[in-house]
């Protein structure tokens, strides 16, 4: 039996320096969130709930909430599908070039989001789509679809294609292989990628906000336009809330697909 190895203990205390410091400007937030004062502190003066109450019963920013929740649903759904399909022909090579194509799909990651925003912008003026609901979901798809490629592609990397082989032996079809052998397999991969995929597309800001119409907002973007008219603490409620969004999605999805499990 292979003996546990114990991390030397300088190699620990960076560790925690480095998990400090990343955590620390979410513990100020959080803080900042429940203080009784109109204007942001480091340390709350007095414990209140109205900045939450009032986030909650602002319509602007409900509106904002629920674009973004469903824009991000709609373009994580699609991505994964779309992701999924170009994943699977890419690995099992069904179409020429399948190198240069996986490059091509990963070159929304490498641009920069606000070039990429620029560019998405002079299309849609030129054609005519920008301002258009569809417009947007398509701009969240384009920069959601490779973190589902990659995923797929590590996860598809790692599993027996003889499997699908041979469900395809016993008279499976290779759509009804797929769906009984392969996806099972590479479901905690994929979970993973439609949390990167969602996390992605509900938190963009430099792709959207070039976009948006008069009539639109997300909840990042009025956020940041939030913050340049004057810092409130009603900013520090919406990102205590999120936080905790974030974390119970991470808890179920890591309950549901196991993470731990793969490692």
């Amino acid at each position: 039996m292979s003996e546990t190895r114990r991390c030397p203990w300088p190699v620990g205390l960076a560790a925690g320096g480095v998990i400090l410091f990343l955590m620390l400007p979410v513990a100020v937030v959080i803080l900042a969130a429940f203080s009784e004062t109109a204007y942001l502190t480091i340390l709350p003066k007095g414990l209140t709930l109205k900045w939450f109450v009032a986030v909650l019963q602002d319509d602007d920013y409900l509106r904002a909430a629920w674009t973004s929740l469903w824009l991000a649903s709609a373009a994580t759904a699609a991505s994964l599908v779309l992701g999924v399909a170009a994943a699977w022909a890419l690995h099992r090579k069904l179409v020429p070039g399948a190198r240069a194509l996986a490059s091509f799909f990963m070159a929304p990651l490498i641009l920069p989001s606000v070039v990429l925003g620029v560019a998405l912008l002079q299309y849609y003026v030129v054609t005519g789509l920008r301002g258009h609901t569809v417009s947007l979901w398509l701009a969240h798809v384009v920069i959601t679809v490779p973190y589902v490629v990659r995923a797929a592609l590590s996860s598809l990397a790692s599993c027996d294609d003889s499997l699908e082989d041979a469900a395809a032996v016993l008279g499976a079809n290779r759509l009804a292989g797929f769906w009984l052998v392969t996806l099972p397999i590479i479901r905690p991969g994929l979970t993973a990628a439609g949390l990167f995929a969602f996390i992605t597309s509900f938190d963009n800001v430099p792709v959207t906000v070039f976009l948006l119409s008069a009539s639109q907002n997300t909840l990042p973007v009025k956020i940041f336009t939030s913050v340049e008219q004057g810092v409130d603490p009603r900013i520090a409620a919406v990102s205590a809330l999120l936080i905790l969004a974030t974390g119970l999605i991470l808890l179920v999805a890591e309950r549901w697909a196991g993470f731990h499990k793969n490692l």
